[in-house]
C-alpha cells in the first residue's frame, strides 16, 4: 500500500513539474517536423515547435564587428496548431545573391513571403531577413519549409549568377510608346530615365491619400530596347502580396525589400520593391502581369 502511494505521489510530482504549454504539443507531429525540414527543434512555450538554423556558414562584417548566429543569424521556422490546422511562420537568413532562389523555393511550395528587409547598417556581405509563413496542413507546410531551407543550404556553397549592366540613363534611347502600350499607363521622361507611376488610395486618420502622397506603384526605365533596367516600387493590399509575388519572380524580376510605408493606414498598403534587366517591352509586360493580379488599379 505504501507503494503504490510512493509511486502516486512521484506521477503527480512530475506531472507538476511539466509546464502545460509541454503538454499542449500533443497536437504536432514534432518527428515529422523534424523529418520534412530536414532539421532539430525544441518545444517551445505556447506548444509551438521550432526549428532552427545557425548560418555558422557565414561570417559577415558589421562595422568591424565579426557577427555570430547569436548575434541575430539564426534562421528559424515555428509550428503551432491553429484549430484543425497547422500555423507556420519564419525568419530566414540569406545572402543578396540567395534572396531569389530561397524565395522562389518558398512561393512554390505552398508557403507566402510577407517581408524582406536588413537588419544591420555597414555589413559585407550584406544579410537579408526574409519572413515566411502559412496555415494549412502540417505536412505539406513542413515540407515547404524543407524546400526553403535545402535551397538555402544549397546556395550557401552555389552563388546564383548577377547579371551586371553598363547603363548609362544619361544615354537612355528608349521606345517609350512600347513601354506605355505594355503597361496601359503613359509615363514622363526625366534625364534619360522613363517614369511610370500608378496610384492608389487608403486613408490616414480619416483622410484620403493616394499618389501623389506616395501611395503608389512606380517603375522607371533607362537604357535601350535591347537592354534596360527597370526599378520601383509595389503598393499592395495585402491580400494582393503573394500573387504580385509570384507574378514577379515568374518573369525572373528581382524582389529586393518587402515592407510597410506607413502606420494605422487603412485599408492597409503593403511596398515591394524590385529589380529587373532585360529587353525593355518584356519588362514592360512583366510588370502589367504583376498589375493585373491586383484587386483595384
Amino acid at each position: 500500500m505504501k507503494l503504490i502511494r510512493v509511486v502516486v505521489a512521484v506521477v503527480i510530482l512530475v506531472a507538476s513539474a511539466v509546464p502545460s504549454w509541454a503538454i499542449e504539443n500533443a497536437g504536432l507531429d514534432t518527428e515529422l517536423i523534424e523529418k520534412e525540414t530536414g532539421l532539430k527543434g525544441t518545444m517551445q512555450e505556447g506548444g509551438v515547435f521550432q526549428v532552427t538554423y545557425p548560418r555558422k556558414d557565414l561570417h559577415p562584417v558589421v562595422a568591424g564587428v565579426h557577427m555570430t548566429p547569436p548575434m541575430g543569424l539564426t534562421a528559424w521556422s515555428s509550428f503551432q496548431k491553429a484549430g484543425d490546422h497547422t500555423m507556420v511562420m519564419g525568419d530566414i537568413v540569406l545572402t543578396e545573391d540567395q534572396v531569389a532562389p530561397v524565395m522562389d523555393a518558398a512561393l512554390n511550395n505552398g508557403l507566402e513571403v510577407t517581408a524582406l528587409h536588413n537588419h544591420f547598417f555597414w555589413d559585407s556581405p550584406k544579410i537579408m531577413f526574409m519572413h515566411i509563413g502559412g496555415m494549412g496542413e502540417e505536412s505539406k507546410l513542413a515540407a515547404g519549409v524543407g524546400k526553403v531551407f535545402a535551397k538555402l543550404k544549397e546556395t550557401s556553397t552555389k552563388k546564383e549568377s548577377i547579371e551586371i549592366v553598363d547603363i548609362d540613363p544619361a544615354k537612355s534611347t528608349l521606345d517609350t510608346a512600347k513601354i506605355d502600350s505594355a503597361i496601359g499607363s503613359k509615363g514622363k521622361l526625366t534625364d534619360g530615365v522613363y517614369k511610370v507611376t500608378i496610384g492608389r488610395k487608403t486613408t490616414m486618420g480619416g483622410v484620403d491619400v493616394g499618389k501623389t502622397m506616395g501611395v503608389n506603384t512606380w517603375a522607371a526605365f533607362a537604357g535601350t530596347d535591347s537592354k534596360a533596367v527597370v526599378d520601383g516600387d509595389f503598393a499592395m493590399l495585402e491580400s494582393e502580396v503573394q500573387a504580385v509575388l509570384k507574378a514577379l519572380r515568374h518573369a525572373g524580376i528581382n524582389i529586393v525589400a518587402i515592407h510597410n510605408h506607413m502606420t494605422n493606414e487603412a485599408p492597409r498598403i503593403i511596398f515591394l520593391h524590385y529589380w529587373g534587366v532585360g529587353p525593355v517591352e518584356e519588362l514592360a509586360k512583366s510588370l502589367k502581369s504583376a498589375l493585373d493580379t491586383e484587386q483595384t488599379k
